[in-house]
């Protein structure tokens, strides 16, 4: 059974949420301010003493009849403030009631083996999103004009996402690649000359905490682009940090993402021995051979603004880091602008490939 965690001001009785300008749990109504800490085990007590809050599942009453399609992977819960019913999927850990928007934590999903090591606890708001939203817009010269003032933000939500975090010690091996070429003319000709080199590389690296998003709705690209993560500002998890956001429990598993983890740090692993083959005028790799030993992995839950936007019914996501501020997400693109400044700029200039990289920086 899953029960309702809500935590209420001692001073009023209202919902308090966790602020992240402040970093403390905050009353809306009496501006009373608490420490996460000190306010969740007090919750935690008075709760213990009292009823366990109700939970509905979707085939237990007649108030509603559902088919079978739509009992599957969902609850339905009862809020404690108001009474109205909360649905929410498997996967929910925290979120809101959609009558009277009191935050609520489903405790049991973060219980057990779902409870998270570490959480970094949101330090940018719904405001910061906005702005990182317009920002990320400004000098986009292929923008269609008309975006800013037609393109509508659908729903900003600040979400925890779940993220596997693996560390492994590596043994490697590489081979590169490497050519040297040497230019000179004389009276009668130029000449070129190319020289090949086989370049071997050896060592131990130890990674530490590389992350891999168990959100199967999260795109991973997406969550990849707005890292990195200031882990200086872990926290011990706490359920406090919660209120007030939407959270999610993973449903990727650990097994599952370790291939996506392995391949993160065997790629680490290369541009860094890369980055010691000097004095060459190219460098590829030709083979690649990498060990992983003293294993582990952890569980956290990061701060992202998500914001869903539509402009002409096509669809745009964007990405906010809640911690760092990172903004990501793809544009639009008008392609009638793109010909103008390709012709106006790049007319009469052979080097086609060089001006079109110059237009993508225009993106």
């Amino acid at each position: 059974m899953s029960t309702l965690l809500e935590y209420k001001c001692p001073c009023c009785g209202g919902e308090v949420k966790f602020d992240s300008g402040t970093q403390k749990m905050v009353c809306p109504y009496c501006d009373a301010e608490f420490d996460v800490e000190a306010l969740k085990q007090s919750q935690e007590e008075a709760q213990g003493n009292a009823a366990k809050p109700e939970q509905r599942e979707w085939n237990d009453g007649t108030e509603a009849q559902w088919s079978t399609e739509e009992l599957n992977g969902m609850n339905v819960y009862v809020c404690k403030s108001c009474g109205g019913e909360i649905i929410a999927e498997e996967v929910t850990g925290a979120t809101a009631c959609p009558y009277c928007d009191s935050p609520v934590v489903l405790k049991s999903s973060f219980e057990g083996d779902l409870r998270p090591d570490w959480v970094i606890p949101f330090k940018l708001d719904k405001k910061a999103a906005k702005e990182g939203m317009m920002n990320h817009l400004k000098g986009k010269r292929l923008l269609p004009k008309v975006f800013k003032q037609e393109n509508h933000i659908d729903e900003i939500k600040g979400i925890y996402v779940p993220f596997w975090l693996f560390s492994s010690n590596t043994d490697s091996h590489f081979i590169f690649h490497a050519t040297k070429v040497r230019h000179w003319s004389d009276s009668s000709y130029e000449y070129t000359e190319t020289s090949h080199f086989k370049v071997y590389r050896d060592g131990n690296i130890k990674f530490s905490n590389i992350p891999v998003d168990g959100s199967e709705k999260m795109p991973d690209d997406l969550m990849e682009s707005i890292e990195p993560f200031d882990y200086n500002d872990f926290k011990n998890f706490n359920t406090g940090y919660l209120s007030g956001y939407l959270a999610d429990k993973y449903d990727v598993t650990k097994e599952q993402s370790v291939g996506r983890a392995n391949e993160r740090i065997t790629q680490s692993a290369e541009d860094a021995f890369r980055r010691t083959v000097l004095g060459y005028t190219t460098v590829t790799s030709e083979m690649k051979n990498v060990s992983f030993f003293d294993n582990s992995c952890n569980y956290a839950l990061m701060p992202v603004w998500i914001l869903n936007t539509t402009w002409k019914d096509q669809k745009f996501m964007f990405a906010m880091n809640g911690q760092t501020g990172k903004f990501v997400g793809d544009l639009p693109m008008d392609k009638g602008l793109f010909w103008k400044y390709f012709l106006g700029v790049f007319a009469g200039v052979g080097a086609v490939a060089s001006g079109i990289a110059a237009l993508i920086n225009l993106l």
